[in-house]
């Protein structure tokens, strides 16, 4: 409505200014026009004529200027509204802008801002009041909490080039610009870049990754340029394998890197992946890396552009050098598995979990399947076994299968050697996903085992020569009785029985007649006391137990004992006689415990023995002086430690050869002696057991243990030195500390220090003792079992600690050639020990036979009087390697 009536308004205006121009016409033009007209003669004297020009000048005069005051008007108004319409395009325009903008004037003024830049900060047209500057508005904003920097700071770092970002509460990041403009104003824009550092924080993150992996691809990574084959990138692997760095590769050609012949290679390589239809080529190239030549494995791929033309070449490749030499080690080693595997002397089998099916098995397991491996491969034992056996087989599989660990179990298989007993163990082997997929089986033949335990197991409690039970057995059984008998009116006598003259019949008529004198003993023992417990307690007593009314039934059995012996025995056509004088104690009277009992029996039979052969003793408290000379006893030794009344005597462990001339010296065991002022030497047997008994063995093993290190440590010849400890040794104080310091203390080599030890030392405390063991390996030092099957536990210790040697009881050696028990228990005691890889050393060699048999089973070392007698070291000095010489006979025997 506006434009029509300015354009109306226009109209007007171009009338009037044609109005305008007829009163401008020339003056003659007018009076012609006018005729004869004159002016009023109230004008005065001027001339009619100019009054008229004048005035009609001056309207005209006034028309133009109204013309032109009407023009200006209306070209102003034009310009008003076409400023306006552009001012309402521009703001329009911003306001649909994404960015925010703010506009400022010289005075600092804001004079623009659009709805983005409100949006952006949770503003509203309200908030930006008239003439408020642009400092004001940041501080409104950080009022609202949308700016999270100082004014001086916005404009600050605004104004560079990188502009300021900055982090709004909700999450946003927005990049604000400044410029100041030549006018003195300002523009800052405000724009939303959170999605942009996201994708840049991610690209950046992507970016490194891949970098990453590349740098650690465990293969050598390269890339070359096409178009001058210089390298672009190499990672760590390609530095690592041409021992030169990345700055030294990249921008270098392959020529310029390595030597001729392999830069020949590789550009031949790289052409054939060119031509390659796929852009792709594998080979394996020897490549001259110094001196040693290297096969790599190779794979070149063409990175091609958007006009499919080639730009880039990627390699990648491996060292497979020592992978070729493994490989071929790998099929040795499987040639070698498959050997050890198949030739193995247990049964092994591998079956299918899924469908039960066999896949593999040894020869040693075609005993188990009747028939050749080749031929039970893929079958099931359902098509191998009969019925009942593959029933019985898969109900143990599927619970091996179930329990997903190992299963063990003993069961008779039928063989064509008849029913033998295999000890079977069950392993499941899981996938990757943790499901079953396959069964190992292992079969393997104990009947011979399992009889060699049964039969030294029964040795552990049992005398080797009679076949009684021997002391462990029997304090077993009084222990027993004892508890039976606990908080009961019940009574019971303890007999010790010991035989009269049979160190003589031994004298005159040999240990052979002895030893069939001593079984034929003790069957009327065995008679007499029908279906007692009668033991065999050392050489020449015996123990019996007796309930009913005591003293009466114990001296009743003592009397039946006696008279039953009286008749004499005819050994070998020798008519031999032998008494018994017997002690015995009763329960609970004279003990509440077997060691007291038995020791209380034993008083009772040294009073007996002291007054007369052949009588009965019957324990009263007034004949505990037994108990005191004990203890008087203990009380010397414990001076005679202190004193130095203790020695050194050292026996010979020999190698078991045919002869004593052939059987070389290897060490030396250290054996303790005491020289009583007032008794005079007093046997091992007397003195040890008082010391175990009173703890005085601690002590005493730690000075044996010093002083046979520190004279083996002198011996020119590096000989082996054995010293016993004992389990109290065990129990007290830090053994393993004691011996390591005694070594450091002698510089003994730990090597040459064997440690021997009985099975008391694991019975006390089975997981100490085990753990001392083997910390007192790890210092170097050798570890023997001592007295081996004279204990009721010795398998289950050579199974649980990987001892170095295994030394035989006595007891069975004294036997061989008399006893076949004997000789089978030696044989399988010295096949058991090699099985084990332990070495045998025999104790108590006292014949030529004795040592003939050792040696030509295989044992490894003796020991005995045959060998060489318990002596002074100076006795030994050639041996060891010295010169000295000593007027005493030599202790070892000749030859």
């Amino acid at each position: 409505m506006a434009s029509k009536n300015w354009r109306a308004g226009g109209k007007i205006l171009i009338s009037a200014l044609a109005a305008m121009c007829l009163f401008a016409a020339p003056s003659d033009v007018v009076r012609a026009a006018s005729g004869d007209f004159a002016p009023p003669s109230y004008i005065g004297s001027m001339d009619p004529h100019l009054v008229w020009e004048v005035l009609i000048g001056g309207i005209v005069v006034l028309s133009f200027l109204g013309a032109i005051t009407l023009w200006v008007m209306s070209a102003s108004r034009k310009f008003t509204r076409a400023q306006l319409r552009r001012n309402a395009f521009i703001s329009s325009a911003l306001n649909n802008l994404s960015q925010g903008v703010v506009m400022t004037d010289a005075q600092k003024r804001v004079v623009f801002c659009n709805d983005r830049y409100l949006e952006i900060y949770g503003l509203t047209r309200s908030d930006i009041r008239k003439d408020m500057t642009g400092p004001e508005l940041l501080a409104l904003r950080r009022k609202r909490g949308v700016l999270d920097i100082s004014i001086d700071d916005f404009y600050q770092f605004a104004g560079t080039g990188e502009g300021l970002i900055t982090e709004l509460p909700n999450g946003q990041s927005i990049l604000v610009k400044y410029w100041s403009l030549p006018n003195g104003g300002s523009v800052a824009t405000h724009e939303d870049c959170s999605e942009q550092r996201r994708l840049s924080r991610q690209l950046a993150t992507t970016t490194q990754f891949l970098e990453s992996v590349i740098d650690n691809v465990p293969v050598c990574v390269a890339a070359k340029s096409i178009e001058d084959g210089r390298y672009i990138l190499a990672n760590r692997a390609f530095e690592k394998f041409s021992r030169l760095s990345r700055e030294n590769i990249v921008g270098k050609r392959a020529d310029e890197i390595f030597q001729p012949a392999t830069a020949a290679g590789i550009a031949e390589a790289d052409r054939a992946a060119l031509e390659s239809p796929d852009s792709q080529f594998r080979n394996e190239m020897v490549v001259e890396r110094g001196s040693q030549k290297r096969t790599l494995s190779s794979n070149r791929v063409i990175a091609r552009d958007e006009n499919n033309q080639p730009k880039f070449l990627i390699a990648l490749f491996d060292d497979v050098t020592d992978h070729k030499s493994l490989s071929r080690e790998l099929e040795n080693t499987k040639k070698f598995l498959e050997l050890i595997v198949d030739n193995i002397p247990v049964s092994l089998i591998v079956e299918r979990v899924s469908d039960g099916k066999y896949l593999l098995a040894n020869r040693s397991a075609e005993t188990i399947l009747n028939r050749r491996r080749e031929d039970a491969t893929g079958l099931t034992a359902a098509d191998i076994f009969n019925p009942r056996e593959a029933r019985l087989i898969m109900t143990r599989d599927e619970a091996a299968i179930k329990k997903r660990g190992m299963l063990t179990e003993e069961h008779p298989i039928s063989t064509k050697d008849g029913l033998r007993l295999f000890l079977t163990r069950r392993v499941t082997v899981l996938d990757d996903s943790g499901q079953p997929q396959y069964l190992i089986k292992t079969h393997e033949d104990v009947t011979d085992r399992r009889q060699t335990e049964s039969r030294m197991a029964h040795m552990a409690y049992h005398d080797g020569l009679t076949d009684l039970p021997n002391r462990a057995a029997f304090l077993q059984a009084l222990s027993q009785m004892i508890e039976a008998c606990a908080d009961t009116d019940e009574q019971f006598a303890v007999l010790s029985v010991d035989l009269d003259g049979l160190k003589e019949i031994n004298d005159v008529f040999g240990h052979s007649v002895g030893d069939k004198l001593l079984i034929e003993v003790s069957r009327r023992i065995q008679n007499s006391a029908r279906g007692g417990v009668v033991a065999r307690l050392s050489g020449d007593e015996f123990g019996l137990l007796i309930d009913g009314t005591q003293p009466g039934a114990g001296r009743a059995l003592a009397e039946t004992v006696s008279e039953a012996l009286a008749s004499g025995f005819l050994i070998d056509g020798k008519s031999v006689r032998i008494g018994v004088t017997t002690g015995i104690s009763i329960f609970p009277r004279d003990g509440a415990d077997a060691a007291s009992l038995l020791a209380n029996a034993g008083a009772a039979l040294f009073r007996a023995k002291a007054k007369s052969r052949g009588s009965i003793g019957i324990f009263e408290p007034e004949m505990d002086q037994q108990i005191r000379d004990r203890r008087v006893l203990h009380q010397d030794l414990s001076l005679a430690i202190r004193n130095g009344e203790l020695s050194l005597y050292y026996q010979p462990q020999a190698k078991a050869g045919q002869t004593v001339a052939t059987s070389e010296v290897l060490g030396f065991e250290a054996l303790a002696r005491w020289f009583h002022p007032v008794r005079g030497f007093v046997p091992p047997g007397d003195f040890i057991p008082l010391a175990e008994e009173s703890g005085l063995i601690v002590e005493m093993g730690e000075w044996i243990l010093r002083e046979a290190c520190r004279e083996a440590a002198s011996w020119p010849h590096p000989l082996q030195i054995a010293v016993n400890l004992s389990p109290a040794q065990f129990m007290h104080g830090d053994l393993v500390s004691l011996v390591h310091s005694i070594l450091l203390e002698t510089g003994l080599a730990p090597g040459r220090l064997e440690l021997e030890i009985t099975e008391g030392v694991l019975i006390e405390d089975f997981d100490r003792g085990l753990a001392l063991l083997r910390r007192l390996k790890a210092l170097g030092v050798r570890v023997s079992m001592d007295d081996f099957g004279s204990g009721y536990s010795s398998l289950s210790y050579l199974q649980a600690f990987p001892f170095d040697k295994i030394k035989i009881d006595r007891a069975f050696v004294m036997n061989l050639g008399r006893n076949p028990q004997s000789a089978a228990i030696v044989r399988a005691v010295i096949g058991l020990g090699h099985g084990l890889e332990m070495s045998i050393v025999a104790e108590g060699v006292e014949s030529q036979e004795q040592l003939s048999f050792l040696a030509d089973e295989g044992c490894n070392a003796v020991q005995g009087y045959f060998i060489g007698k318990p002596a002074p070291i100076v006795q030994y000095s050639a041996l060891v390697g010295r010169n000295d010489t000593s007027p005493m006979a030599p202790a070892r025997k000749a030859g």
